[in-house]
């Protein structure tokens, strides 16, 4: 395993990072402690960094449980932000808490969602703590959440801080406001990104290196696209397809099928040409796996070794272009004004005359 810093931390991680949101019993792998020995099996394998997250129902549970005794030799991250995921949703961040103060970046959510996390996890100690999604019901200028997270650092609780589907506008606003009232920098980025999602190389990406910042992507394998296990004209077998539409979406489809052949010409399966290419980007610390049983992390620790020539990724921008998604993810984070017309529109006695 060939270890890369993350960010300016001087925290040595691992290229492939254990996501763990296909363990959470309600969405994932029904059998916790089958969950657990996916665990072992990836920590054996070399793999040192563990994301998981509140929101990822009894998730963090498992990761705690599965970490006794091997605490030590883990980079352990968890996140902040998004409502507990619960049985009837079924979905992250789905409003899954009925308390409106259970969810977002202040400083009095912070204060208390560390300690579910640090009492779940079963440490004393959380090295990565990341806010999940921007937050815009707190500060506009983020002061109020990187104050709560600088206290974090200061307390010992919290060893390295960073954020997660950020704009670059607000990678950049978060550096400037930290520099301007001496708090603690975002250390990390957490955005999606694979070949069917390229949108992060335009901004987010060198907005990243520019400020020093490790990036540890979500969802290279394209949320199971690019598994090869969705195929044109064929029935779609991806558990997930029931809440996430782009899995069905034509366009992307269409773009699975013109990679297949490729990863069939440079001998591998298209999980290892996805897992190689997201960690072929200079600005990438670690792509983060998501695999629900030992049969999905056997396959993707075969890839660790793969590495892709520089005919093969211009290839790969033949049919994906740099900086640009096929679609555009459910989970993505969108701007406010996106989503409520009102914000977008001056009032009627304003607009003048049609």
């Amino acid at each position: 395993m060939q270890y890369r810093t993350l960010g300016r931390t001087g925290i040595q991680v691992s290229p492939y990072a254990l996501g763990t949101l296909m363990f959470a019993t309600v969405i994932g792998n029904p059998d916790p402690d089958d969950s657990i020995k996916v665990i072992h099996k990836a920590l054996d394998a070399g793999i040192n960094l563990v994301d998981t997250a509140d929101a990822y129902g009894d998730s963090e549970e498992i990761v705690g449980r599965a970490l006794k005794g091997r605490r030590d030799n883990v980079v352990l991250a968890t996140k902040v932000g998004l409502p507990r995921l619960n049985a009837p949703t079924r979905t992250p961040g789905a409003a899954a808490a009925t308390d409106p103060n259970q969810r977002g970046a202040s400083r009095r959510w912070i204060m208390t969602a560390v300690e579910g996390s640090l009492r779940r996890l079963q440490t004393d100690h959380i090295d990565l703590y990341q806010i999940q999604r921007p937050d815009p019901d707190t500060d506009i200028d983020i002061e109020e959440t990187l104050s709560a997270l600088s206290d974090l650092i200061r307390s010992g609780k919290v060893r390295a801080i960073g954020s997660s589907t950020m704009p670059a506008s607000h990678l950049v606003e978060s550096q400037w406001v930290a520099e301007r009232r001496g708090l603690e920098r975002f250390h990390t980025e957490q955005p999606p990104y694979s070949i069917l999602n390229r949108g992060i190389e335009s901004e987010v990406l060198p907005a990243a290196q520019r400020y020093g910042m490790g990036t540890l992507v979500w969802g290279p394998l394209g949320q199971g696209m690019l598994t090869g296990r969705v195929r044109k004209g064929e029935q779609n077998d991806l558990r997930r397809a029931r809440f996430s539409k782009h899995l069905t979406d034509e366009r992307r489809i269409d773009v699975v099928e013109q990679l297949i052949p490729l990863a069939d010409e440079a001998g591998m399966p298209l999980t290892h040409l996805a897992m190689a290419f997201a960690i072929a980007h200079p600005g990438v610390t670690s792509a983060i796996l998501g695999p629900r049983t030992m049969e999905h992390l056997d396959d993707l620790l075969a890839g660790l070794d793969v590495t892709l020539t520089d005919e093969l990724l211009d290839r790969i921008d033949e049919i994906v272009a740099p900086g640009t998604d096929v679609t555009r993810l459910d989970q993505a984070y969108l701007p406010p004004a996106l989503l409520k017309p009102d914000l977008r529109r001056r009032p009627v006695s304003e607009r003048g005359a049609a």
